[in-house]
């Protein structure tokens, strides 16, 4: 793998952090945003909603116009919109300006997720892609260990609007890297024949492909797993447990760092097993451990420490499974890369969505409900992948990738 090859998956891995970014650092300032504007809870964390739903539904778009316009416009657009975006909700004097704000922060950090999978895609396929996609997601696994940890450092120097100003950075920084670092992968000759109608037309190709379909599920539960575990765990674990909120962000990068560590060894496993057979074990394991942390908790062994590692067991086999499920969805779809990992990127987190609302309905402010949860996520994610991985696509599919 060339220096160029690691450039190129620092510069996306960035690119693809920002918006979650914005999700994790916030984290640690919502009681603080709270007292400064006079807001009740549920009005703050309305602004956490204002911007995970267009970060979900704004890829529908980006993906489309990546296509047409090639995929360095779309992305100065986005992350431009995510920095102005930033400035208003630093200056924003009431919780209703600031949730205006962070919804226009969705729709502009939502380029930066769907547009660098469509970029690895246009530069390599197979094994090549799931090495360069797990590279990604080692820069894209720093948001969650830095992030709550950065935003407590950040709020106890310059307060809750001091994280904003601090993504605002981070997106310029973004934008420099952009225009200096990134060429253009999508070929004019490739744009000629993109268009809206073409779009469309992709869309309903891509809702009548088992295979396709079925690899963004079992991504997408497997990220649902990893967004209860976030929307739950501050009162799980200062509230339950009574950690401070830096000792709570120590605990919630611990599972990153599993996650990005494992995900490394995707390129050597795919290269020597076949990405489908790496990503149907990893699934199991993952759902295993996920079902045997519920097990052992039910049984009153639910202390902190043997719930943190199974969560470490399990996220580690879900680095396993993303970048292979990624790999796989888009394999097939090269001239409308931009329009899959769109799709692909909505509905996982269209999924993940659900999978939070139905999790927050039975939250009872302990950690076994949020286990549950998490566990629900993972066994979904197998039963996806136990009926339908021995399908003649996927099969197909994983010789593709080989």
């Amino acid at each position: 793998m060339t220096s160029s090859f690691f450039r190129s998956a620092l510069i996306l891995g960035l690119l693809t952090a920002i918006g979650p970014f914005a999700i994790d650092m916030y984290l640690p300032a919502m009681p603080s945003i709270g007292q400064d504007l006079g807001a009740e809870n549920n009005a703050v964390q309305m602004s956490l909603l204002a911007f995970f739903i267009p970060f979900a539904v704004a890829q529908l778009f980006y993906g489309p116009i990546s296509d047409m316009w090639g995929r360095k416009a779309p992305l100065y657009m986005g992350i431009g919109l995510f920095a102005v975006a930033s400035i208003g909700c630093a200056l924003a004097s009431d919780v209703e300006t600031l949730i205006a704000f962070r919804f226009l922060q969705g729709i502009g950090g939502a380029a930066g997720m769907v547009i660098p999978r469509a970029i690895v895609r246009d530069m390599h396929t197979g094994v090549q892609a799931a090495r360069l996609m797990s590279l990604l997601m080692l820069v894209f696994s720093i948001s969650p260990i830095l992030a709550p940890l950065t935003g407590s450092a950040v709020i106890v120097l310059f307060g809750w609007r001091g994280v904003f100003w601090a993504v605002m950075i981070a997106a310029f920084l973004g934008l420099i890297l952009l225009s200096t670092q990134l060429t253009e992968t999508r070929t004019k000759d490739a744009r000629a024949e993109s268009g809206f109608g073409s779009a469309m037309a992709a869309y309903r190709l891509l809702f009548k492909d088992g295979n396709f379909l079925t690899l963004t599920f079992i991504g997408g539960l497997g990220l649902s797993s990893f967004l209860v575990y976030l929307a739950n765990s501050p009162f799980v674990l200062i509230n339950h447990y009574g950690l401070t909120p830096t000792q709570y962000s120590f605990a919630f990068s611990i599972n990153a760092v599993s996650f990005f560590a494992v995900s490394q060894l995707t390129g050597w496993l795919g290269a020597r097993y076949g990405l489908v057979r790496v990503m149907r074990n990893a699934v199991t394991g993952f759902s295993l451990a996920m079902v045997a942390m519920v097990v052992v908790m039910s049984l009153g062994f639910n202390q902190l420490p043997v719930m943190a590692t199974f969560l470490f067991i399990g996220y580690g086999f879900l680095g396993l499974v993303l970048p292979t499920t990624g790999v796989l969805a888009l394999e097939d779809h090269g001239e409308i890369a931009g329009t899959a990992s769109a799709l692909m990127g909505t509905l996982q987190f269209v999924t993940a969505a659900v999978a939070m609302g139905i999790a927050g309905a039975f939250f009872d402010g302990t950690a076994l409900p949020m286990a549950a949860g998490i566990a629900l996520c993972a066994v979904g994610a197998l039963i996806v992948t136990q009926t339908t991985v021995a399908r003649r696509r996927v099969v197909e599919a994983e010789a593709a990738a080989e």
